[in-house]
């Protein structure tokens, strides 16, 4: 008697590669939306009365409530209880949310209305447009992040024990082809609408509404799969054995590893997606030029193409605790060289290049780091588990632009933030060679194949 095995719709590599494409694209507009405003910072301090620190208040919103109300920490128990459908629905739409406020904040329904009269009566210091854009980007910064968590717990559901970290590499390129987007489309859809800073917001909250309809598409799927899942008896078993607990958070926190990758993330990214925000501005007075946008446009294409392939490799080869070294060590050099080779020999190729070694940076580590998470955390809490992650994260993302805006009203240079940049560099470094210490001792495998 010959048993039939159900062919399901992840071992189908159509199937599986069309839903990472799907929740991508989500990404891909999200991470655009995040930078929207990032190559119109002159604009904004002409259009809006926004300074440097303003504008530092304003990138460091995106992570206040997530940071400061937990809600990424919400978000990890939602994800673990109700499932990544739900919660990629619910992210979708709490950012769609957030970038409509945030278009109504700058736009001329709002301005000179009894509502920014009223918002300007008090907190002086920070313009009325700014505390609204702050409100909205928060609420946007909570489905972003809530987002990143979701996706990453789809991969790892959708290609356990095939080409996960690959899967992730792509994701991420996908995602941070909306910077490069960002950086060229922003400044133009501003240009077409006479320079206006609201076009811009408004284009990408079209384009997140997009997103939410391709994860709408995506859930579908998904159902279909988890019942798949159910009838082979997988899923009813995780239900019912492994079910989510709160207790089951302690595991988290108690576990040196989580902590060692958790503290050589915020550092990491610190010194990344703050200078992302800046970058135009510091391109342009250090070069002397009015494009440092579309220069640093370059930074997430080396990332974007190479990701997959340094995922592919850790698939079949591993090493990841080293790339993560590597990656740190390329990231110190070149926030060093931003703050004393460039201005010495300022040139657009040097700046190029630059760029270029740090997106290599840029794929080298978040390649290796998210697809290590499954290794040292139980499948059943992997969400919070990334969600604490990305909340002790948004720790740094939220500080560091502050740091770094009222350093620059205080020197109006940028050397002394570079120099900032690069020493998260080298924390992180050291986080990493624990790490890969640890891993040797205690048998994770973060140094071996994700294919068995």
């Amino acid at each position: 008697m010959t048993q039939t095995i159900q062919r399901k719709l992840n071992d189908s590599a159509f199937v599986r590669w069309t839903a990472l494409i799907l929740i991508a694209l989500m990404m891909f507009f999200a991470y655009m939306f995040v930078d929207m405003l990032s190559p119109l910072k002159s604009q904004l301090e002409i259009s809006l009365g926004w300074d440097s620190g303003t504008f530092g208040t304003y990138a460091a919103s995106e992570y206040f409530l997530n940071v400061f109300c937990f809600f990424l920490i919400f978000a990890g128990i939602i994800l673990d209880k109700m499932g990544i459908r739900f919660t990629g629905l619910l992210s979708a739409s709490l950012m769609v949310l957030g970038a409509c406020i945030k278009f109504y904040a700058m736009s001329e329904w709002f301005i000179g209305s009894g509502f920014e009269a009223w918002l300007n009566s008090w907190w002086t210091t920070l313009p009325a447009t700014a505390k609204l854009s702050c409100l909205g980007f928060m609420i946007f910064g909570c489905g972003c992040e809530m987002a990143g968590t979701t996706v990453s717990k789809a991969i790892a559901k959708w290609f356990k024990g095939k080409e996960m970290a690959m899967a992730m590499g792509l994701e991420m390129s996908i995602a941070r082809l909306g910077v490069f987007a960002a950086m060229w489309l922003a400044p133009l859809v501003s240009e077409s609408f006479a320079d206006s800073v609201s076009a811009p917001v408004l284009f990408g909250a079209v384009l997140l509404t997009i997103g939410l309809i391709f994860y709408t598409v995506f859930v579908i799927l998904d159902n279909k799969f988890d019942k798949q899942l159910e009838a082979a008896g997988e899923l009813t078993k995780e239900a019912s054995d492994e079910e989510f607990k709160l207790s089951d958070l302690g595991k988290i926190f108690t576990s040196k590893m989580f902590w060692l990758v958790a503290m050589l993330c915020v550092l990491y990214y610190s010194a990344i997606f703050p200078f992302q925000r800046y970058a135009p501005d510091f391109l342009d007075k250090t070069l002397g030029i009015e494009n440092g946008a579309q220069l640093f446009s370059c930074f997430p294409i080396l990332a974007m193409v190479l990701t997959p392939f340094l995922g592919g490799f850790i698939d079949r080869k591993g090493k990841a605790a080293s790339m993560l070294m590597v990656g740190s060590i390329i990231m110190i050099a070149c926030h060093l060289s931003f703050a004393f080779l460039l201005p010495a020999f300022p040139s657009k190729v040097l700046a190029v290049a630059i760029i270029a070694i740090l997106g290599v940076s840029f794929s080298l580590v978040p390649a290796a780091l998210w697809p290590s998470v499954p290794k040292i955390i139980d499948e059943r809490i992997l969400g919070s588990a990334y969600c604490v992650i990305f909340w002790i994260q948004n720790w740094g993302l939220l500080l560091v632009p502050v740091i770094i805006g009222k350093v620059l009203d205080a020197t109006g240079g940028y050397t002394l933030p570079m120099v900032i940049f690069s020493s998260f560099g080298v924390f992180a470094l050291f986080f990493g060679l624990w790490l890969k210490r640890e891993d040797k001792k205690k048998g994770y495998g973060l140094e071996l194949p994700n294919i068995k």
